[in-house]
């Protein structure tokens, strides 16, 4: 790193008027262990870097909030986080108070894994994490004897068996709706595993150099720890002839996570996008900023969902104001409570961070 990569000037003392700034961040997961910076541990994470990086520039100490933490191994194309910092901060020679110029600035001190593909002030009312109205994955698995393509070797998983199409499809497709997906999610004290799953499609995408290669894309309002890979896994699970026809749909009837579900590696895992409401839609806009508004700085605080019958499920969850069956099952409306979306997206890691779980 030279010497003219670092600003020496540091906002001055007083200047006090914070911005906003929205960032778009890709990564190869393979050699950190997971987004979420692990308190004090030597360990290398896409947080810590990006956070180190940005804290040299704008000579301010910067904390990062994202739209998906996600797990050991697992990659991003387009993740999205925030970062409060002084307006001042902004105010170098090389960056002269444009943002955007962050990107330039950031990708000579970034590592070749890591890079911010974009960078601005948020709009009013922003949040990374609560604004989101849906995330994005997308899952590439080869069955081919050689493997993956050695270019595509970090963000491709192998199977062992060769896979069926159509068991693939028909096994994803009976999942969608809103359910309760605690069979797919490793469990989290005082947290609901009810999500909307929008989508999940399989596609052969195999090609002359990448035989036998499959994709699969899901996208959801959040998803629960451990519930991507674990969604991946009970479709190849059926599709290979292990469990039966019927299986990922009889999971639904579970109420804790199943052993019979394999959790597909994490390699072949990406975030492939977070969806935010129209800056132009004044009632999208509204929407969320009240769902920023009500989203509390802890993670326990959330809204809770209930499905109509299991009402009981929701005791001790979330908190009084928003969850009418916190003490017990009374005369609380049916159905949904809260809007969930304190439970962040997640698969598999530290589920201690107030953020909520990670993918």
């Amino acid at each position: 790193m030279r010497d003219d990569d670092v600003d020496t000037q540091a906002p001055t003392p007083g200047d006090t008027e914070l911005i906003r700034l929205r960032l778009d961040i890709a990564y190869d997961g393979t050699d950190f262990h997971g987004w979420a910076a692990q308190g004090g541990q030597e360990l290398r994470t896409v947080q810590g870097v990006l956070e180190d990086a940005l804290g040299k520039v704008l000579r301010v100490p910067c904390r990062l909030t994202v739209a998906g933490r996600t797990d050991a191994g697992v990659h991003a194309l387009a993740q999205v986080a925030h970062v409060d910092v002084p307006r001042a901060s902004l105010d170098t020679r090389s960056i002269a108070g444009d943002p955007r110029r962050l990107v330039r600035r950031l990708a000579r001190l970034l590592p070749d894994d890591v890079s911010i593909r974009g960078c601005d002030a948020a709009p009013d009312g922003f949040d990374a994490r609560f604004s989101a109205l849906r995330r994005h994955y997308v899952y590439r698995l080869t069955t081919a004897d050689a493997g993956p393509l050695p270019l595509r070797a970090r963000d491709t998983a192998s199977w062992p068996k060769k896979l069926d199409l159509e068991l693939l499809r028909s096994s994803a497709e009976v999942l969608l709706g809103l359910h309760d997906f605690a069979a797919f999610c490793k469990p989290r004290p005082n947290a609901t595993t009810i999500r909307d799953l929008q989508a999940f499609e399989w596609r052969d995408i195999s090609t002359p150099e990448e035989p036998e290669l499959y994709e699969a894309r899901v996208t959801a309002d959040a998803f629960c720890w451990s519930m991507v890979r674990s969604l991946v896994g009970g479709c190849v699970a059926t599709a290979e002839g292990r469990r039966a026809k019927d299986f990922t749909e009889g999971l639904l009837d579970e109420r804790e996570r199943s052993p019979l579900v394999p959790v597909a590696p994490a390699k072949g895992l990406a975030l492939a996008g977070v969806d935010y409401p129209d800056d132009a839609d004044p009632a999208a806009r509204a929407d969320a900023a009240e769902r920023v508004i009500l989203a509390p700085a802890a993670d326990a605080a959330r809204g809770i969902r209930v499905l109509p019958g299991e009402e009981h499920r929701a005791a001790g969850k979330g908190c009084r104001e928003r969850n009418p069956y916190f003490d017990g099952v009374g005369d609380g409306a049916h159905g949904a409570v809260g809007d969930g979306v304190g439970d962040g997206v997640g698969d598999g890691g530290v589920a201690a961070d107030p953020e909520g779980p990670v993918t």
